[in-house]
């Protein structure tokens, strides 16, 4: 259908309003971001107190350090963190990428001809003519493509001198009725990317909230064999003591020379003990020092002193359905299961808009100038004016692999929602899990501590009954050996309840919140309503 109109009137408006829609499109494509994507604007970050940079304050051998000073140096300088923070980063470049499908393309082309013949009347004696074309596209998140275009080249009549141009200039506007048509499936992939960020946010956060979990447990480990080979060691010295007295009284006739190997064999087992207890010392401040000092020098772990000392706060913990609550909302794992099922969600309504057959309405509104140079005819673009409107249909016979991709895109989303229940089952359990661990550890805190006051009464009992003649050298050294295994005991069961809770609020995922780090993936995820 062609209508001519002899009117700038309709141009302006047609542009006018072409040029609103794009502007409105833009607005849709830029939303503002979700709450739940990250707590700051840039590149992730880490904040909490200062911690040392490897850059501008390198420490210094011997180290003295703080389970906060280890924790915060393990944030800022451990090598795979470092490789985790630059996946949100990556994964904004995907975003920018799905945006760029709505950005405007500019297109234009340019050409100049020979000929022999003139293309007009066939006679001899043609010569050069220059033809172009220049444009602007962009295609709408509502399905809607605009189209402004320029071309210029001969006049085709045969009626027209030589070297006669003709201009055309034209708007076209094409709206998807049925398939691609509105904002939901046009936005899908945008969407999805943005999704992926903060997939990759609480993948950091995740990440982080191990790394944290880990520095404080080898932190509370190392404490616990410095402890341990201090108890060995003074038990060495005991049991060498034991072992020359009871060298003495053999030389003087109060005891029986068989005594004497036994007391020799408790001074060599202690001495084993505390070999090994050393070497358990080594390795685990070589672990530490890798962790918050990945560059540092091999034997720098020899030089990491713990200052803090393992103690058990009064606090109690909160009732266990409050720590469940705080996992269903704040476990980065849980968040991206969230995640997933909304951008299964927006596979669906890409898959189902995929079921439609494809009818397009375009418009187009043009104007043609005639004159015999370039110039002229743009001037003269009011001479003639032309509107087309018009259909196109399109569509596949059965649609056999868009019925494919949406059952699958159904069953998938039926996946997702169930891994999801089962992901919420599991953080109860865990949380649950850990609190009883909890519980359990801190009862052992004050079982040890009674058993260890008991074994020194023990051992003072037995020493003063071997002083008398009333017992033997080899029941004073199990009574010594009792003695160390509890007051280990006791040692460990501070640092294991220690190690408990900090599993317990790294189960429950908010590990960094209790240690004061900010971080991304702070927020839980919320539905998304806009779909």
């Amino acid at each position: 259908m062609r209508i001519v109109t002899g009117s700038w009137t309709a141009w302006g408006a047609a542009v006018a309003l072409a040029l609103l829609l794009a502007s409105c499109a833009r607005h849709q494509t830029d939303p503002p971001q979700a709450s739940s994507s990250s707590t700051v604007a840039g590149a992730p970050s880490f904040s909490g107190r200062q911690a040392p940079s490897p850059e501008t304050s390198p420490p210094a051998w011997p180290m003295t350090i703080t389970i906060e000073d280890a924790v915060l140096m393990a944030l800022e300088n451990n090598r795979a963190l470092s490789v985790q923070r630059l996946n949100p980063d990556i994964e904004r470049t995907f975003e920018q990428q799905e945006r760029a499908a709505f950005d405007p393309v500019f297109s234009a082309d340019a050409s100049v001809n020979e000929t022999d013949t003139d293309d007009r009347t066939g006679a001899a004696g043609g010569g050069s003519s220059t033809s172009g074309a220049a444009g602007v596209r962009e295609l709408l998140p509502t399905g809607t493509m605009i189209e402004l275009g320029l071309t210029t080249g001969p006049t085709p009549s045969a009626a027209a001198a030589a070297g006669d141009q003709t201009t055309h200039a034209a708007l076209t506007v094409t709206q998807a009725l049925l398939k691609g048509r509105g904002v939901a499936v046009n936005l899908a992939d945008l969407r999805q990317a943005r999704l992926d960020t903060q997939f990759s946010e609480y993948e950091l956060r995740g990440f982080a909230e191990a790394l944290v979990a880990e520095v404080e447990e080898t932190y509370w480990d190392y404490v616990l064999a410095r402890r341990q080979v201090e108890i060995l060691n003074e038990s060495l010295n005991l049991a060498q003591q034991q072992f020359d007295e009871t060298r003495q009284r053999i030389r003087v006739g109060d005891l029986a020379e068989t005594e004497l190997a036994a007391a020799e064999a408790e001074v060599a087992l202690r001495r084993e003990a505390l070999i090994n207890a050393r070497s358990t010392v080594d390795t685990l401040a070589a672990r530490l020092a890798r962790l918050i000092r990945p560059s540092a020098p091999p034997s720098a772990g020899r030089q990491v002193t713990p200052q803090s000392e393992p103690t058990v706060s009064a606090e109690s913990l909160e009732p266990l359905e409050e720590h469940i609550a705080v996992g269903l909302q704040m476990r980065p794992d849980l968040n991206q299961a969230r995640l997933l099922v909304q951008r299964g969600t927006l596979n669906l309504v890409k898959t189902k808009n995929g079921l439609l057959p494809r009818m397009d309405l375009f418009v187009s509104l043009g104007k043609t100038g005639y004159a015999d140079s370039f110039g002229r005819s743009v001037s003269d673009l009011g001479e003639g004016d032309d509107l087309s409107v018009g259909l196109s249909f399109d569509y596949a016979l059965g649609n056999r692999a868009e019925r494919a991709r949406h059952r699958s895109a159904v069953l998938t989303q039926q996946q997702l929602d169930e891994s999801l229940r089962n992901t919420e089952d599991l953080v109860r359990q865990d949380v649950e899990l850990a609190y009883i661990e909890v519980s359990r550890a801190r009862q052992q805190v004050d079982a040890t501590a009674t058993t260890r006051k008991f074994q020194e009464e023990k051992l003072r009992a037995e020493m003063a009954k071997f002083r008398v003649g009333r017992s033997t050298a080899l029941l004073v050294a199990q009574a010594q050996r009792d003695l160390v295994v509890s007051q280990v005991s006791e040692v460990a069961a501070t640092t294991n309840y220690l190690k408990a809770r900090t599993d317990l609020f790294l189960k429950e995922g908010s590990l960094l919140e209790r240690r004061g780090v900010s971080a991304p993936g702070r927020q839980p995820v919320q539905p998304d309503r806009s779909q």
